[in-house]
């Protein structure tokens, strides 16, 4: 199997610590982001919507992140991402989707590139732009999470660690101050406690610059 990845794309992220953490072998094809070899015509031969991650199996291409975190839980049944009982499944998902779906779409690079290329947004406009919708997103998140847990639900780590963490690596970089989100701030850095997540983070990738 084949994941494409850049290693600052969040979707990727995550898509790297799920393969850590099951332990399952694969290749890695860098596809640079800042070059826009996402819309070159081999790499949309690969995956029609010119975005990343996509993940090749002999069954074919998926190219959405929760899809293919989905199919790898059902595939691969050790160490589970989606686990319990149904409502602590439901509030996995609730978590998860609240990051990879109300977050980090506002804050992708074609979002920033529109942002400043379309709309002739400066600098400090698209950073403020960024910051607000995580700020927005984490003042949520963090009256969601129980202040005793070690993980996002339950006692290890599940899909919704696995969106959080690249969040979290997002907001640092963009200079939010964490200390406002204590519990997230604790989850973030017992996660990255573990080889799967460190292994995964984008500093560790081989196109890290």
């Amino acid at each position: 199997m084949k994941l494409y990845s850049y290693f600052r794309s969040s979707a990727a992220y995550r898509v790297r610590i799920a393969l850590n953490l099951k332990d399952i072998k694969h290749e890695l094809a860098i596809v640079d982001l800042l070059k826009s070899e996402q819309l070159g015509d081999d790499y949309l031969t690969t995956n029609k919507q010119g975005l990343l991650p996509a993940f090749e199996t002999d069954q074919g291409v998926l190219a959405q992140s929760l899809a293919i975190l989905e199919w790898l839980d059902e595939t691969y049944p050790q160490c589970p991402l989606v686990t319990g009982t149904a409502w602590q499944k439901a509030q996995i998902r609730n978590l998860s989707f609240a990051i990879a779906c109300d977050i980090h779409p506002l804050n992708n690079l074609r979002v920033l590139k529109y942002l400043s290329d379309e709309l002739c947004v400066d600098t400090e406009g698209k950073n403020k732009w960024y910051q607000h919708w995580i700020e927005e997103g984490f003042n949520k998140i963090e009256l969601m999470l129980n202040k005793s847990n070690d993980y996002c639900i339950g006692n290890q780590p599940t899909l919704a660690d696995i969106c959080l963490v690249p969040q979290v690596y997002n907001a640092i970089r963009f200079n939010i101050d964490m200390s406002l989100y204590p519990k997230i701030a604790a989850i973030y850095i017992h996660c990255n406690k573990l080889a799967a997540f460190s292994d995964a983070a984008p500093q560790n990738q081989p196109d890290a610059n």
